[in-house]
């Protein structure tokens, strides 16, 4: 299977891609330090990427830049981060990818339990969570040729304790926890879900 991997130098990609690319071919994408380089709040450098890439069998998104700060730093800009990065980066990887993924394919999104449970400092993210779930329900039951859709929702996890302060009380999720989720969206055939780890 060729799985496009958006995210892939990041905490969370880092460790899936080692997990994955021993079965399947896996092309690592970035901002920097991929095989492929992409700006996700770009639509010029998203479609680039996939016309370099090809056909492809199922895409994972682990990125998606939000604004993390106070409420009193909120404003248009800074909000602007996460509507631009974790929002329309992640749903212009499908609305685009699909007219390169194959027949059967699936995507793979990010989002998280700030969705529900929102902490502070997190507004941001919170929102574009919603909004990519939001997404997710509604594009599953539009896709074509069996194209599959879900997203992938985890607390904090393991592997990155400089937040672990923002989620008092959370057991993070484990890297393996994290990984069965993902197998789960690409490997599966559930559509439309909100997997969490």
């Amino acid at each position: 299977m060729k799985i496009i991997f958006v995210g892939a130098t990041g905490t969370m990609g880092s460790y899936l891609v080692k997990a994955l690319e021993k079965e399947h071919e896996v092309v690592r994408v970035a901002s920097k330090g991929g095989d492929v380089t992409v700006d996700i709040t770009s639509v010029a450098s998203i479609e680039d990427m996939f016309r370099k890439i090809g056909p492809f069998d199922a895409l994972i998104s682990t990125a998606g830049p939000t604004f993390v700060g106070p409420w009193e730093k909120l404003d248009d800009k800074t909000f602007r981060q996460g509507v631009e990065g974790k929002m329309m980066g992640q749903i212009n990887l499908v609305l685009i990818g699909q007219k390169y993924i194959n027949p059967k394919g699936s995507f793979t999104l990010i989002t998280g339990a700030l969705t529900h449970e929102p902490q502070k400092n997190f507004a941001n993210a919170s929102a574009a969570n919603g909004a990519v779930e939001g997404f997710v329900r509604g594009a599953s039951i539009e896709l074509k040729n069996g194209v599959r859709i879900n997203a992938v929702s985890p607390t904090v996890i393991e592997d990155s304790p400089q937040y672990f302060p923002f989620f008092p009380g959370e057991i993070p999720t484990t890297m393996k926890q994290l990984e069965y989720a993902f197998r789960k969206s690409v490997f599966g055939s559930v559509t439309g879900m909100i997997i969490k780890p």
